[in-house]
């Protein structure tokens, strides 16, 4: 429990004479007014045109509260001086008109209580310092005790009790006062439902780029890795027997790895500046540029591929959308990465253009099978999975198509329709 008048009070009782201290200008542009309209004069030298210039001040403290950077100043101050949590408080500026509306009626209650509290503040002390000190003031011990509006006649062994009372008093006010100030807080500086809203929508953004630079990274990783096992695991077999297939198989291992570190490279680039715009990111592979590549890769593992193509070789996809090309070739990829991973035997590969379900738009289908993983104890134990069928699932449905795995008949099928939204080849 926090003592009376702890560290946190003190805070609080700063943060409102700090509020006081704002008030000034206000103050004094509308007690020049109050004495013009009262007849040029000066309303300091009066108590009920000061109040009614205090009062005056308070529109206008409200009319600037409505500026978008009120709020960002005002909660950067309640979290450092009144100690509200920062989780309860918005960030950024106040952007609709609720918003506004709650920053402004914030900042007008800071205000104008702590000019309140500031006066009393300054006040206070001295009036109780001179009744404490009148019975040891010889001049003071005979005569009224006065202090600008504060007047008593009471003995002077009395005035030491009242200048503690006054004390005790300005310190409740203080404690007091701030306390309402962090308890409404939360409800004039915390995230409107709009607020909420933006930065729902802006985790959900967040997120779903990690998402996709995390299947990235699956996808490309985890082919290479497939392939790499299995090229390098080829070539230590057949190292006193075929040469020649030993060249072939370090060969497609450097090419396999030199494209991987190329691409793992750009993602990282992207995850550490947070800037998919980069202009120095590695492209993205497509299925018009690097089909071949990634079926010879495959195929130099040791697994046979059939690859039917239609409208034909992989150079006439240069037409599909850059988007789909790209989707595609990464599905196709996760296809083989699982024959390689399995073993599970020849992979027979088609990919085509048919006519979607209206007639302006086609799809592209990709339809992969082979034959069904060997029995558990017949291959190497997976201690993960799941993740890339899953992944190719989510790019499908990014482009409104789907993706289909499981068995189909005596064989494993993946089969996936991407629309192409009425692009033509």
């Amino acid at each position: 429990m926090n003592r009376p008048l702890g560290a946190r009070d003190r805070w609080r009782w700063v943060h409102l004479i700090l509020g006081g201290a704002l008030l000034m200008p206000y103050f004094l542009l509308t007690q020049v007014v109050v004495g013009v309209v009262a007849g040029g004069v000066n309303a300091l030298n009066s108590g009920s045109l000061t109040l009614v210039a205090y009062a005056a001040s308070l529109p206008l403290v409200a009319v600037t509260g409505m500026f978008g950077l009120v709020r960002p100043m005002s909660v950067t101050a309640a979290r450092a001086m009144c100690e509200v949590p920062g989780e309860r408080l918005a960030d950024g500026p106040a952007k609709s008109w609720a918003a506004r509306g709650r920053a402004s009626a914030w900042w007008t209650l800071h205000l104008g209580i702590g000019a309140l509290i500031s006066g009393m503040t300054l006040a206070v002390p001295p009036m109780a310092v001179m009744l404490i000190a009148a019975p040891v003031v010889g001049r003071m011990r005979d005569v009224q005790l006065t202090y600008g509006w504060f007047a008593t006649d009471a003995g002077p062994y009395i005035a030491p009790l009242v200048g503690i009372g006054l004390l005790a008093g300005l310190t409740l006010c203080a404690v007091g006062a701030g306390k309402l100030l962090a308890g409404t807080a939360p409800v004039l500086l915390g995230p409107t439902a709009a607020d909420r809203l933006a930065a729902a929508e802006e985790r959900a953004a967040d997120l779903a780029v990690r998402n996709r630079l995390a299947r990235e990274l699956h996808d490309a990783v985890g082919h290479a890795l497939s392939a790499v096992t299995l090229q390098a695991a080829a070539a230590r077999r057949m190292l006193e027997r075929d040469p020649a297939f030993v060249r072939e198989a370090l060969t497609a291992i450097e090419d396999t790895t030199r494209r991987t570190v190329g691409e793992l490279d750009a993602v990282l680039g992207l995850l550490r500046d947070g800037d998919p715009a980069r202009p120095d990111a590695a492209p993205a592979p497509t299925l018009a540029a690097d089909l071949g590549g990634l079926l010879a890769r495959t195929r130099a593992a040791g697994t046979t591929v059939t690859a039917h193509q239609d409208p034909g070789p992989a150079g006439d996809w240069d037409a599909l959308p850059a988007i789909a090309s790209r989707e595609a070739y990464r599905i196709v990829q996760e296809g083989l990465t699982n024959a390689l991973r399995h073993g599970a035997g020849p992979v027979d590969l088609r990919i085509r253009v048919q006519a979607g379900p209206g007639t302006a738009h086609r799809e592209l289908e990709i339809t992969m099978t082979n034959p069904p993983a060997a029995p558990a104890e017949d291959r190497e134990t997976r201690t993960t999975g799941g993740r890339g069928l899953r992944g190719c699932a989510e790019r499908a449905a990014l482009l409104g198509g789907s993706v289909e795995a499981g068995p189909h008949g005596d064989r494993w099928r993946l089969r996936a329709v991407l629309p192409l939204a009425g692009e033509d080849l």
